[in-house]
C-alpha cells in the first residue's frame, strides 16, 4: 500500500535529532488478577518499535501511559510493562514511579539522547479520567508542569484516539506534535477502506467479544465497507441459532450463561438486511473423548459444546480470503488455548498469508498464532485499536487525531 498524504504531522516532519520527546502509548494490557502478570505484551511489543526509531533518530524518550481504571482489577502501575519494553528494545528503560512531581521533572531533565524512561500510569492521576475539550485539557496540571520539559510531542496511541484526556488531547495544543509510526499506520490502513481499491473486503469476526463484533457489523454493513464478513468464534454461534440452525443444547446453554441470547434480535436484524454478505461456518469441531471430532451442523451433538471450525469452512472461507484485496481479522476462530481447537485460526491466517491482500489482524492471539507458525512477517500490520477502531469506521472524529491536525495548523514543522 503507497504512503498516503495525512492531515496530521508524523515522525518524518521533525528532526528528533538532541531532542526531549514526550511519547504518548498505549500499552494497557490484560493482567492476571492473582498474579500480577501480564498476560499478553502485543501492544507493548508494537509501540516498541516507535521508540526504537525515536532513539535512533537521535532523541530521548519519555513515555506516557496507563493501564486499567481505577476500582478496576488491572487498575496497577507500570512496573512489568518496564520490564517489557525494555527486554523489547534490548537495553534499559528507566521505570520513575512519579508522574510530574520533583522525582519525575528531576529525571526528564536528566536524560540524554538515547535514554528511554517511562512515567507511572497516568490515570493515577485524577484530571485524566476526566473527559473534557483539548482547550480546557491543555490547562490541566499534567500538560502545564510537564510541556515545558520537552521539545516534541508523539501519539502513538491509537487504541485511545477516541478518548479525550489530557495526555492525548491536551499537549498538541501548546506544542509541535506528531502520530507515531503505530498511529500513523493504523490510521493509513484504516482510511484505505473507504477507497474503492480496497474492494472486495472482507472482515473475519471471531474470539470471544460478541457486542463488540456486533456493534462493528452494524458499522461495517450500512456503510458498504464490507463486501463479506466471515463469522467464526462465539459470533458464529450467535447468528447460527439467529438462522435458525442446529447448534446443540450445550452451545446454546454456553450463550445464555454469557447473556449472549439478548443479542439475537440485531443479529436477526442484519440477517434480514445483509444475509447475502454474512457468512457462517457449515461444520464444527468439539471434543469427544480425548479427540477433536468435526461435523455438519445437523450433526452435532446435544452434549457436547462448539469448540472450532471444521475444514469444509476453512476450505469456503479461505477461498474467498485468496480472492479479496483487503482483510480485516478480528479474534480467534476457536477455543485456542486448547491446540486441538486453534486449527480454525490455523488455516485462515495460512490462507490470508498465501493472498495478495492487505491485512490487518486485530488481538494478541493471532499474532501469537501468526508467530507460532512463522507467518507473522508476512502479515500486513496487527492493530491494538478497539473502541477507537470502531470509531473510526463508522466515521465519527476521534480526539486524538482531530487535536494532531489542529496542532499542525498551530506549530511548523522544522523540516
Amino acid at each position: 500500500m503507497q504512503p498516503r498524504s495525512l492531515p496530521f504531522y508524523t515522525m518524518d516532519d521533525f528532526n528528533f535529532e538532541g531532542k526531549k520527546v514526550l511519547l504518548r502509548v498505549d500499552i494497557n494490557s490484560p493482567i492476571d488478577p492473582k498474579t500480577g502478570k501480564i498476560l499478553d505484551d502485543t501492544r507493548i511489543r508494537s509501540h516498541a518499535q516507535t521508540v526504537k526509531e525515536l532513539i535512533e533518530l537521535g532523541a530521548s524518550v519519555a513515555i506516557l501511559a496507563h493501564q486499567g481504571r481505577p476500582g478496576d482489577s488491572d487498575f496497577t502501575t507500570l512496573g512489568a510493562h518496564s520490564a517489557l519494553l525494555s527486554r523489547h528494545l534490548g537495553m534499559g528503560v528507566n521505570y520513575v514511579e512519579d508522574l510530574f512531581g520533583p522525582h519525575a521533572r528531576s529525571q526528564i531533565s536528566s536524560m540524554k539522547p538515547g535514554d528511554v524512561l517511562l512515567l507511572e500510569n497516568t490515570r493515577f492521576y485524577s484530571e485524566e479520567n476526566i473527559e473534557k475539550v483539548p482547550e480546557a485539557q491543555a490547562k490541566t496540571f499534567l500538560v502545564k508542569i510537564l510541556s515545558p520539559l520537552f521539545s516534541l510531542y508523539v501519539n502513538d496511541a491509537f487504541a485511545t484516539a477516541h478518548r479525550s484526556h489530557p495526555s492525548l488531547v491536551g499537549f498538541p495544543m501548546v506544542m509541535p506534535s506528531a502520530g507515531g509510526r503505530l498511529l500513523q499506520r493504523e490510521v493509513e490502513i484504516l482510511s484505505s477502506l473507504f477507497e474503492p481499491s480496497s474492494k472486495p473486503c472482507i472482515f473475519v469476526l471471531g474470539g470471544g467479544k460478541v457486542p463488540d463484533s456486533v456493534q462493528l457489523m452494524e458499522t461495517l454493513l450500512p456503510k458498504g465497507l464490507a463486501d463479506k464478513v466471515l463469522l467464526t468464534g462465539l459470533i458464529s454461534h450467535l447468528f447460527l441459532i439467529a438462522q435458525g440452525k442446529h447448534v446443540g443444547k450445550a452451545t446454546t446453554k454456553i450463550m445464555e450463561g454469557k447473556g449472549l441470547n439478548a443479542m439475537l434480535p440485531r443479529a436477526e436484524a442484519l440477517l434480514k438486511k445483509y444475509g447475502e454478505m454474512i457468512l457462517t461456518p457449515v461444520d464444527v469441531a468439539y471434543l469427544k473423548g480425548d479427540a477433536r471430532v468435526e461435523a455438519p451442523l445437523d450433526r452435532i451433538p446435544d452434549d457436547l459444546p462448539i469448540y472450532d471450525i471444521g475444514e469444509s469452512t476453512i476450505s469456503v472461507y479461505s477461498a474467498l480470503l485468496r480472492d479479496a484485496k483487503t482483510v480485516i481479522m478480528r479474534g480467534p476462530a476457536g477455543y485456542i488455548e486448547d491446540p486441538r481447537f486453534a486449527r480454525g485460526s490455523e488455516g485462515l491466517l495460512q490462507a490470508l498469508v498465501s493472498s495478495r491482500a492487505v491485512s490487518l489482524l486485530g488481538g494478541g492471539h493471532l499474532r501469537a498464532i501468526s508467530e507460532r507458525l512463522g507467518i507473522a512477517e508476512k502479515i500486513g500490520y496487527f492493530s491494538t485499536g478497539g473502541g477507537a477502531f470502531i470509531t473510526f469506521l463508522s466515521g465519527e472524529k476521534l480526539p486524538a487525531l482531530e487535536v494532531l491536525i489542529a496542532s499542525k495548523q498551530k506549530f511548523n514543522s522544522d523540516k
